[in-house]
């Protein structure tokens, strides 16, 4: 009887190895995900510290805080730049707890205090998921 030499991958191995490549990679899509809501949060906070800073510096030199601030304009005073271009809300802006039309929002009614909202997908540090607001007294809650 002659031997039958098969070279190959059988139907059932290769099916096997095909879920395997689909688990895998739905998982690392899920973890990329949340890493993305994750970065977009922090670059937020990080975002929301920089104006401040900016505001701070404004104050010492102004005694008051500006009126308004915009997205991609400077802040800035007495031809001192504090800051080049107030930055906007990382994109996209829907990270399940935010609405996607949420943006950074500004409010000086007095010029000597100032609220600055904004909203996050998920906890950073300490701080809790949805809006958030931020004053010369710091990021509150």
């Amino acid at each position: 009887m002659k031997q039958v030499n098969r070279k190959g991958f059988t139907l059932i191995e290769l099916l096997v190895v095909i879920a395997i490549i689909g688990v895998l990679s739905t998982l690392a899509v899920v973890a990329l995900g949340s890493a993305r809501i994750k970065a977009r949060d922090a670059k937020r906070v990080a975002d929301v510290r920089q104006i401040m800073s900016a505001l701070e510096l404004y104050y010492n030199d102004a005694n008051r805080y500006p009126s308004s601030i915009t997205e991609g304009a400077a802040i800035a005073t007495n031809s001192v730049t504090y800051m080049n271009s107030v930055p906007g809300n990382p994109t996209p802006a829907d990270d399940g707890t935010c609405a996607s039309n949420t943006e950074y929002v500004y409010t000086s009614a007095t010029g000597s205090s100032y609220t600055l909202q904004y909203c996050l997908g998920g906890k950073v540090g300490d701080i809790d998921p949805g809006i958030q607001t931020a004053s010369q007294n710091g990021l509150t809650q």
